[in-house]
């Protein structure tokens, strides 16, 4: 006998409505359940507002998916306003039945709680704004005011179901904002559990510096991302970091590019860096942390290749002037177009502000190398473990790139020289130690390699020569009391070599 064919049918891949507002789409996996409810939550000031209007206008622009705007506090004079103030022209859309928009006014006083209360008025005029634009989209900003007058719990939860539930039969992908409650998620705390998703915002300050955090708190039948993620409000809306690589699977190169710096290249094989890697330098305050960084810019401008330079402490012009006087000539690359800078103090803005500015940098120029110095001064917008984070997602972006990233961090005096203020050490490929060594009336820098991972390094510690001849490493003394340099070490070898004519 033939076996039964089994009843079971093949399951349903949820679909999803690309959102075109940056970042979104990654960290949802695909976008917003489509056809279903999703609720944008938080507080004041959030951005709740923008990103249901951003998902109507990317709708509109992009994917050919007219939408419907239903504003319950702000007229439509005001949504015009304000929109206008993010290069978003409602007007335009609206007068090509693109989208429509309607403000409707909820009088408390005119809602009567009786078992005959109902959204019949509401649905009517939501039907009619649809059909006249052949909407798939639509907006309810915001739910709070729609049921401001009802107290009854059970008459609330049976007319929040049934507007879900008729925007889901009239295949509408929605969005629905609610302001935070005191206790829950929002005020009447029902709406995040009738809706298929919920995307939470928050915007904080620590430290006197405002930050803004986005999270997916619920995707009914739907992968997505599950942490935190920053974002920032634009001119052009809203950006949100895109996710890069979910793990770690970026490709790697056996290419090796210079230091710009020949002996410092022989300390590593004499080939450099591996291209796409990871390189860190730290130590005390005067080492040269910067000449290094600005050494390798120099180099890749060089080879063609185009270097942002991230400068968190100095300004462009001040780099300029300070390189000259180690022979080092970089306002040419600048003409070229080969080497930008972007200057910035770190505490104008928060971390997200910083990161999300430094991923559309990197997407606008296209460099091949990318330098921060010094990434310590972050430290001063946000606690060690953002900033941390904040460098991790960077790194790994750069890596998933193929971006040769070089960061500088300062050592702070008395501290352990191998070891990083903001802890991201682990994160570096290759390693360069850099350090003061007083002695006999001198200080003399020291460099030395840690660490740099796949590729065979010197262990020694060679002197770091800075003069108008440009970087240079020599190699140094050691005798039974200790590693001798500079003018020590100039002056023991001419003893040697006085000793050595003697002998002949």
């Amino acid at each position: 006998m033939a076996p039964k064919k089994s009843s079971l049918k093949e399951p349903l891949v949820l679909e999803k409505a690309q959102t075109g507002i940056q970042g979104l789409d990654e960290v949802t996996m695909g976008g917003l359940p489509r056809g279903r409810t999703t609720l944008v939550c938080g507080g004041p000031g959030s951005g709740k507002t923008l990103l249901g209007m951003e998902f109507l206008v990317r709708g509109a622009v992009h994917y050919d998916e007219p939408g419907v705007f239903v504003c319950f506090e702000e007229t439509i004079n005001e949504l015009l306003q304000n929109a206008a103030g993010l290069g978003f022209d409602l007007n335009e859309l609206w007068q090509s039945k693109r989208i429509f928009i309607d403000h409707i006014l909820i009088e408390r006083s005119e809602i009567e709680e009786t078992g005959e209360y109902d959204l019949e008025g509401l649905f009517i005029r939501l039907d009619q704004a649809i059909k006249s634009v052949g909407a798939k989209r639509i907006v309810l900003d915001t739910i709070e005011s729609l049921f401001s007058g009802l107290s009854n719990f059970s008459i609330l939860r049976a007319e929040l179901r049934r507007l879900f539930r008729w925007l889901k039969e009239k295949g509408m992908t929605a969005v629905i904002t609610g302001e935070k409650g005191a206790d829950g998620l929002t005020r009447h705390g029902l709406e995040e559990y009738v809706s298929d998703c919920v995307i939470v915002l928050d915007h904080r300050v620590a430290n006197q510096i405002t930050t803004r955090r986005m999270r997916v708190l619920k995707y009914r039948g739907g992968m997505h991302g599950t942490n935190e993620y920053p974002f920032i409000i634009g001119s052009s809306g809203i950006e949100i970091l895109p996710i890069t690589s979910l793990g770690l699977q970026h490709s790697v190169s056996d290419e090796r590019i210079s230091s710009g710096i020949p002996s410092l290249d022989v300390m590593m094989g004499g080939k450099g860096y591996y291209r796409g890697s990871t390189i860190l330098v730290s130590g005390t305050a005067g080492t040269g942390k910067t000449s290094i960084a600005s050494k390798f810019a120099d180099a890749a401008c060089r080879r063609g290749k185009r270097c942002a330079f991230f400068a968190f402490e100095e300004s462009a012009h001040q780099i300029l002037r300070n390189m000259q006087s180690i022979g080092m000539h970089l306002q040419p690359w600048v003409e070229k177009g080969l080497l930008k800078f972007y200057t910035q103090r770190p505490t104008e803005y928060g971390l997200e502000y910083h990161l999300i500015t430094m991923h559309r940098i990197v997407d606008e120029f296209r460099p091949d190398a990318v330098i921060m110095d010094p990434i310590g001064n972050l430290g001063d917008v946000g606690i060690i473990p953002d900033v941390k984070a904040m460098l991790t997602r960077l790194v790994d972006y750069l890596k998933s790139k193929s971006i040769t990233s070089f960061l500088t961090s300062l050592t702070p005096p008395g501290a352990s020289l191998e070891r990083t203020e903001i802890g991201i050490s682990s994160l570096a490929d290759t390693w360069l130690v850099l350090r003061d060594m007083e002695k006999e009336g001198e200080r003399n820098r020291e460099i030395y390699v840690l660490k740099s991972r796949g590729m065979a390094h010197s262990n020694q510690i060679r002197e770091l020569l800075l003069s108008d001849r440009g970087l240079e490493l020599l190699g140094v003394k050691v005798e039974l009391e200790g590693v001798r340099t500079g003018s020590a070490k100039a002056s023991q070898e001419i003893a040697d070599s006085r000793i050595t004519d003697k002998n002949e």
